[in-house]
């Protein structure tokens, strides 16, 4: 059968090459990327590891990539004592380097690709890379994500004032940065997370004036409890937040009440809470790779479904540590694993991917039932969407208003399930922020299973896509598309029925489509 013509306006053949390739991308430089760039190393491929640490001052006063609550002293307004510090913390960077991979700190992944059914002009499997100054397209034979986990945040009363931080954030402020900047502080939250959150303030020299929980006992190991116990921290079970006072600095103090309503509250002195209540594993890379992802409540929520190491659907995307599910074990043999694997060697040993017995996804709805209180409170910082915004579907405050009430409820969009979050996200801009959805993402998912009666994993995943991290126009811009792409484009270019030819847009050309179009529209 003859094939049909060349379409000269598509894009197939047009892709131009990436700018580098290599045998094996890792993205993500903590202890499993790490452990995954020697690997590949040692065996000989070529292997570029990419770390966006240490992020921009302006990128963390923004949440992204973690919840930082403006807690950062001036030491990260230098960049490079900053990366001098995270080279100087992460030990495996440079065992790596040795070994001969090529280390890039500073540099984002904003997203990977794949031919598949919607694309299929790549020359090949692709990642796009992002500094200060640039982008550009790294491609891959192996693509290893190791992305971690991201923090998960809580709208109350006071959360949007500085001082409010992630656990992530917090400890890569005391470790990573050496640029933390409080000195007493409440940690919300009591499983393993929060205690070992604690003990880490602790070492640094730090006050923690103690632990809330809204269950009746602590939910982390018995050891930590123990250890935590005996430097005479407390820890105020049945409790949530009754309010959070604030200054010109952030927070001041943390009023504490109890869970049932009985008996007086109390209020602790401090300059930070730290929400340790959990975290959430980062697919954002996955989810534009449309690798397929399942809730699971024990290892976090929204994981990869593994066919070996590799990602279902995705075979030369594989996955180490955090990101594959929180608790699955060493994640140092997590990487080595997933780096053998993509090499198509055989594993020294099984990499354990066993998660704990707990229901991240009750506990997390605990807790947001604990700390719910008005529907008032403003949800998603960004757009100033609050809960009750959420739950009616409504526009943010700053978008006129029709009168006479909204068309839409969430029953309208989903009946009796739990309605979907790009539907509400689209409705009512919950999300679409600078941070990109990092502090109220899992808060819509948590107010939508509420308001439907549903379980958690009973709400779709909010799509992600490229790019992944918030990026200046001028990065992005700087990618040269070459003469081959640029060619035999058709333009939108401005009002109804109005197309001009890509080449003749800027010449006198563009006046005579203009005349044509008016003639066929006035006919």
């Amino acid at each position: 059968m003859a094939r049909p013509p060349a379409d000269p306006y598509a894009i197939n053949g047009k892709f131009p090459p990436p700018d580098v390739s290599v045998d094996v991308l890792v993205v993500g430089g903590g202890e499993a990327g790490g452990a995954a760039a020697l690997e590949a190393a040692r065996a000989g491929a070529s292997v570029l590891l990419v770390d966006e640490n240490p992020v921009t001052a302006r990128s963390m006063g923004d949440d992204v990539p973690l919840y930082f609550g403006g807690r950062m002293s001036g030491a990260v307004q230098n960049p490079g004592r900053m990366l001098e510090q995270v080279f100087a913390a992460s030990p495996w960077l440079e065992a790596a380097a040795e070994a001969g991979a090529e280390i890039a700190l500073s540099t984002t992944c904003w997203g990977a690709f794949v031919n598949g059914p919607a694309l299929q002009a790549l020359p090949a499997p692709v990642a796009g890379l992002a500094d200060a100054e640039r982008s550009w397209m790294c491609g891959f034979k192996s693509l290893v994500l190791a992305t971690g986990a991201r923090d998960l945040a809580y709208a109350f009363p006071g959360w949007d004032q500085p001082g409010v931080i992630g656990a992530g954030a917090l400890a890569t402020l005391l470790t990573r940065y050496d640029a933390f900047a409080g000195r007493r502080i409440v940690i919300l939250g009591s499983g393993d997370l929060a205690l070992a959150t604690a003990l880490l303030a602790l070492d640094r020299g730090l006050d923690v004036a103690g632990l809330v929980e809204v269950r009746d006992a602590s939910q982390g190991s018995p050891a930590l409890v123990e250890a935590l116990r005996v430097r005479g921290t407390p820890i105020f079970t049945g409790c949530t937040v009754a309010g959070v006072d604030g200054g010109p600095g952030g927070v001041e103090a943390v009023t504490l009440a109890p869970v049932t309503g009985d008996g007086a509250p109390q209020t602790l002195a401090c300059d930070t809470l730290c929400v340790a209540i959990g975290q959430v594993p980062a697919v954002e890379l996955l989810g534009v790779l449309g690798g397929r992802l399942a809730p699971v409540s024990a290892r976090g929520g929204w994981t990869p479904v593994l066919e070996g190491q590799a990602v279902a659907g995705l075979a030369n995307v594989f996955v180490a540590g955090d990101c594959a599910g929180l608790g699955g074990g060493d994640p140092a043999a997590q990487g080595r694993a997933s780096a053998r694997a993509a090499l198509g060697l055989a594993a020294e040993a099984p990499a354990s991917r066993s998660a704990p017995d707990f229901d991240h996804h009750a506990y997390r709805l605990a807790w947001f039932d604990a700390l719910r209180g008005d529907d008032d409170v403003i949800v998603c910082q960004c757009e100033g969407v609050t809960r009750a915004d959420l739950i009616g579907v409504e526009a943010p405050a700053y978008v006129p208003r029709p009168g006479g009430g909204h068309p839409h409820s969430l029953r309208d969009i989903a009946g009796d399930r739990a309605a979907n979050p790009d539907q509400v996200k689209r409705l009512t801009r919950a999300g679409m922020g600078v941070c990109q959805g990092r502090r109220c993402r899992e808060q819509v998912a948590m107010t939508l299973a509420r308001a439907a009666g549903s379980d958690l994993a009973e709400v779709p995943l909010a799509t992600y896509r490229a790019p992944v991290r918030p990026l200046p126009l001028k990065v992005l811009a700087a990618w040269d598309e070459g003469p081959a792409m640029a060619g035999n484009w058709d333009v939108w270019y401005g009002g109804s029925g109005q197309w001009v030819p890509y080449r003749d847009i800027g010449t006198p050309r563009e006046a005579l489509h203009a005349n044509l179009l008016a003639d066929e529209t006035s006919s």
